[in-house]
């Protein structure tokens, strides 16, 4: 009897802190002269507030901290640098965020969210520079570090110096990224189980080469000539065949609005698109190889009879931010990279699977890339289906990708959400997935993509209130537009 009272009062006093806001009980400036392992703190600051701006990433705004925090800026080992801010009354919980892309400066997203209370950090996961993957070139360190290492280390970092200025270690702990940074969470996940409580994996890249491997087939076919790099997929081509694909299936879903709500319903007839006369380009009309680039991005990359990465939904094909400039380049030719899907599957094949910086993607035939690529993925991919760990720890991980992103196919999230559901028949009860129509890559698009991922995985994480279906908005003011999305499969 007296040991299971011990045991309830152990539980409640856990409640209770996990609640409860708790302020630091050293000085900031001491957290300098910590001795942790393989870590230097570089700097150490108490800070009333701050405002912060972003030259070099101006999508990311000013962002304004109202409240006193203390920021420390570290090196773990050679070269992972982190940023972790600490605010003087904490809500007990540990908030890391995802980075984008090769990384290559620390990126914390949840800054703001220190005003809450949040302790939070981000990494640029072992190099600077991030508009190319030079840096990779045979430096074994810094693969590592990119693919496996760094948010690992730096959470685990974190996690220590937080124990440090508040005599107690968080409550629970979060993972929030989208595009690498989703790759990062399901990293996490299926590798170091018992970093966080939850996560959220947004429109996640976790299979590189296959992913390199299909923008190298983009790039192939939308770039024929390697010496010149001028797509032959045009804006017009891209209007001309969103309004067709709008045309055959918006309607499929109950509301013509310019969003299909579920595109894999969308049985496009290719033969409704105009043909140029004598294969002359036009405005109004389609090359026969424009026809067979464009089919090339909605079909799957197959190798010897295995699906490599799967073809991109129907949809949204000439919004703003979509297929041009990620896939076809169309308004970015002449400048630094001709499309988004070349430049990283140049960058992966050269500075990760090849080590070779002459590699030439119009020469590339695919048939010995299981064999070729079997290096880098080991370190890069995060494509294991079985959760089962992460499940013992009472984890929970919630998946999201916009339908019409083009940067990352949402056809891809679905299949490996799929294996997860095949793996372990009482998977949702730790692992959920929101598919949002109209949105592109991790927001934008016509679609409803502002969500507060962060509220939904705490709610499920310490309320057990799971998310069986989510609201998503679009606009301000008076023009929300609000819409409840439902975990897959529902609709």
């Amino acid at each position: 009897m007296r040991k299971f009272q011990v045991f309830l009062a152990l539980m409640l006093f856990a409640g209770i802190a996990s609640a409860q806001h708790v302020k630091p009980c050293k000085p900031c400036g001491e957290l300098k002269n910590l001795q942790l392992p393989d870590i230097t703190i570089l700097v150490a600051e108490a800070n009333a507030g701050d405002t912060i701006s972003n030259p070099n990433e101006p999508w990311r705004g000013t962002i304004v901290i109202k409240k006193p925090f203390c920021r420390i800026l570290g090196r773990i080992s050679k070269e992972i640098n982190f940023e972790l801010l600490l605010p003087d009354e904490s809500n007990t919980r540990f908030l890391m965020s995802g980075g984008g892309g090769f990384v290559g400066s620390i990126q914390n997203d949840f800054k703001i969210k220190t005003d809450e209370g949040f302790a939070t950090a981000g990494t640029d996961t072992g190099h600077e520079g991030g508009a190319d993957a030079k840096w990779a070139y045979n430096n074994m360190e810094r693969q590592l570090n990119f693919g496996r290492l760094a948010i690992h280390r730096t959470a685990v970092a974190s996690k220590a110096i937080m124990q440090s200025y508040y005599c107690a270690a968080p409550s629970k702990s979060y993972f929030v990224g989208c595009s690498r940074g989703g790759g990062q969470a399901m990293v996490e996940a299926q590798y170091y189980p018992e970093d966080f409580d939850g996560i959220v994996a947004g429109a996640p890249a976790f299979a590189w080469p296959a992913i390199a491997a299909k923008f190298l087939q983009h790039s192939q076919y939308n770039y024929p000539d390697p010496n010149e790099l001028r797509p032959i997929i045009t804006k017009e081509n891209l209007k001309l065949l969103q309004g067709e694909v709008l045309k055959q299936c918006d309607q499929l879903d109950g509301s013509v609005d310019g969003i299909l709500g579920n595109p894999s319903k969308c049985k496009f007839d290719f033969s409704k698109l105009p043909v140029c006369p004598n294969e002359k380009p036009g405005s109004g009309c389609f090359t026969k190889a424009q026809l067979v680039a464009i089919k090339s991005i909605y079909s799957p990359l197959v190798v010897d009879g295995k699906q490599i990465y799967p073809g991109f939904p129907f949809g949204g094909e000439a919004e703003d931010a979509s297929w041009d400039p990620w896939i076809t380049g169309s308004s970015s030719f002449q400048q630094k990279e001709p499309s988004l899907h070349y430049m990283f599957s140049t960058n992966i094949y050269k500075y990760f699977i090849f080590n070779d910086s002459t590699f030439d993607y119009s020469k590339y035939n695919f048939k010995n890339f299981t064999a070729q690529t079997a290096y880098a993925s080991s370190y890069l991919d995060a494509t294991n289906t079985d959760y089962s760990e992460f499940k013992k720890r009472n984890g929970k991980i919630i998946f999201f990708h916009g339908w019409n992103d083009a940067a990352l196919s949402a056809n891809a999230t679905i299949e490996h959400y799929d294996g997860i559901l095949k793996a372990d028949k009482d998977a949702q009860s730790y692992a959920r997935l929101f598919l949002l129509p109209g949105v592109l890559h991790c927001g934008g698009g016509p679609g409803c993509d502002k969500v507060d991922w962060v509220g939904l995985i705490i709610d499920w994480v310490e309320k057990s209130k799971a998310p069986d279906q989510i609201a998503a908005s679009k606009g301000g003011g008076e023009k929300v537009v609000t819409k409840n999305i439902f975990a897959y499969p529902k609709e």
